[in-house]
C-alpha cells in the first residue's frame, strides 16, 4: 500500500511531467502552436503523465514503452526522464545499465538515419538525450546516497550492540568478581553449621557472625557496583571510583581466613634502587591485582578446601607489578579440626558458573597485563603479570612486558 509520503512524491513528479511537456511545446512546435496541438499527442502526452503514478510497479516497463513511443510524441519525454531516474534509484545496476545501452542504440540509430533532417533536429536529439543522461544520472546519486545511509545506520546499530554486549559482559564480569569470594564464604560457613549441630555455641556463633558479614558485605559491594555502571563516565577513566586495590588486600585475606581458610601472604612491592619510593600503581592495576587474588581464593575455597594458600605479590614500578596464587590440588585437614567442613566439601560442592578464569583473563588483558593458570607439580596456579601503569593511561608501556 502506498504511503502518504510515496503518494506526494508520486503527485510532485506527475507535475514534473505536464509542467515539462508544456514548457517546453513551444520549442518542440518550432514556436507555432497556435494552429494547436494533435489531439494524439495530447492524448499520449495524457496517458504519459498519469503512467508515473505506476512507476514504482513496473518501472522498468514503464521506461522502456515510453522511451519507444516518446519518438513520436513530445509530450511523453517529461514521463520518460521520471521512469528513467525511477529505475536507476530502485532497480539493480545491471537493470540501469541495460536501460542505458538502448538508450545509446536509439541515439545511434538516430545520427543513422535522420542526420540529413539538420542541425535543428540533432541540437534537440542531443538536448533529449543529455536530459535522458541527467535523469540516469540523478537516479544513481539517489540510490548511492540512500544505500551510503543504510550502511551508517547499519554500522550505528552494530555499534549499539557492540556497546550493549560490553557493558553487559563488564556487568557479568564485576558481579562475577564481587559476589562469588563472599557467597562462597557464607556457603562454606552455612553448610559447617548444617553438618555439625553438635558444634559449640562459640563455634556457631563465629560462623553466624561470619555469615552475616559476609551477607551484608555482599550487599554493599553490589550496590557500589550497581552504582559505579550506572554513574556516568563508568567506563572511562576510573579515578576516584570506589573499588577495591592493592591497599584492601589484607582485608580481603582477613576475611578469608576468618571463614576458616589456612592463607600465607608476602606483598613485596619496591622502587627500582635503594632508597626509592615506588607509589602507588594505577588504580586499575591496583584493582585487577585485587580481583586476581579474589578470584584465586575463591577456587581454592570451591576446590581445596582446607588446603594452605600462598599469595605473593611482588614488582615495582620498572618491573611491573607480579601476583600469585598457589594453592595444592588435594584437599588439606579441616580448619580446627572441624571435620563438618570436608562433609560440605564432599557432600555439597560449592557450584561454579566456570566463567571466573575466562572473564579473569579478559580482565588482566584489558589492563594491559598477562594472566597464566594452570596445574603443576601437584599445585595449581594463577598468575598475573599487569604493568605499573595500566593500558591507555599515560605512561601506560611501562612494565607492560614484565
Amino acid at each position: 500500500m502506498r504511503t502518504r509520503s510515496a503518494l506526494y512524491v508520486d503527485i510532485a513528479f506527475f507535475l514534473f511531467a505536464v509542467v515539462f511537456s508544456v514548457v517546453t511545446a513551444d520549442a518542440s512546435y518550432r514556436g507555432d502552436v497556435s494552429a494547436g496541438v494533435p489531439v494524439a499527442e495530447q492524448a499520449a502526452g495524457a496517458l504519459g503523465c498519469a503512467a508515473v503514478f505506476l512507476r514504482r510497479r513496473w518501472p522498468v516497463w514503464l521506461a522502456v514503452l515510453l522511451m519507444l513511443a516518446g519518438t513520436q510524441f513530445h509530450f511523453l519525454t517529461g514521463a520518460t526522464l521520471v521512469a528513467l531516474f525511477t529505475v536507476a534509484a530502485h532497480r539493480p545496476r545491471r537493470v540501469t545499465a541495460w536501460l542505458g545501452g538502448f538508450t545509446l542504440a536509439q541515439f545511434g540509430l538516430f545520427l543513422a538515419v535522420d542526420l540529413d533532417r539538420g542541425e535543428e533536429a540533432v541540437g534537440s536529439a542531443l538536448t533529449y538525450f543529455t536530459l535522458v543522461a541527467c535523469a540516469i544520472g540523478w537516479g544513481l546519486y539517489v540510490r548511492s546516497r540512500r544505500a551510503l545511509v543504510a550502511t551508517l545506520e547499519e554500522r550505528a546499530v552494530r555499534a549499539a550492540d557492540e556497546a550493549r554486549r560490553q557493558v553487559r559482559e563488564e556487568i557479568a564480569r564485576e558481579m562475577h568478581d564481587v559476589l562469588a569470594h563472599r557467597l562462597s564464604l557464607l556457603s562454606v560457613q552455612a553448610g559447617a553449621v548444617e553438618y555439625n549441630p553438635g558444634a559449640s555455641p562459640d563455634d556457631v556463633r563465629r560462623a553466624a557472625g561470619v555469615i552475616r558479614a559476609a551477607a551484608h558485605q555482599a550487599l554493599e559491594d553490589l550496590r557500589e557496583v550497581i552504582g559505579v555502571l550506572r554513574a556516568p563516565g563508568a567506563r572511562g577513566d576510573e579515578g576516584d571510583r570506589p573499588q577495591p586495590g592493592l591497599a584492601d588486600l589484607e582485608r580481603l585475606l582477613d576475611e578469608s581466613r576468618a571463614a576458616g581458610m589456612r592463607v600465607t601472604h608476602r606483598v613485596a612491592v619496591t622502587g627500582t634502587g635503594p632508597g626509592a619510593d615506588p607509589g602507588p600503581p594505577h588504580a586499575t592495576t591496583g584493582r585487577t591485582a585485587y580481583r586476581v587474588v579474589q578470584e584465586g581464593l575463591t577456587n581454592a575455597r570451591k576446590h581445596a578446601p582446607g588446603a594452605e594458600v600462598t599469595v605473593t605479590v611482588t614488582g615495582g614500578p620498572g618491573a611491573g607489578l607480579t601476583v600469585e596464587v598457589v594453592n595444592p590440588l588435594d584437599k588439606g585437614p579441616s580448619p580446627g579440626g572441624a571435620a563438618a567442613v570436608d562433609r560440605v566439601a564432599d557432600g555439597d560442592a560449592i557450584p561454579g558458573a566456570g566463567q571466573g578464569l575466562a572473564g579473569l583473563t579478559e580482565r588482566v588483558t584489558l589492563a594491559g597485563g598477562r594472566l597464566e593458570h594452570g596445574a603443576r607439580d601437584g599445585r595449581f596456579t594463577v598468575c598475573a603479570r599487569l604493568p605499573w601503569k595500566a593500558a591507555g593511561v599515560p605512561g601506560g608501556t611501562e612494565g607492560s612486558t614484565a
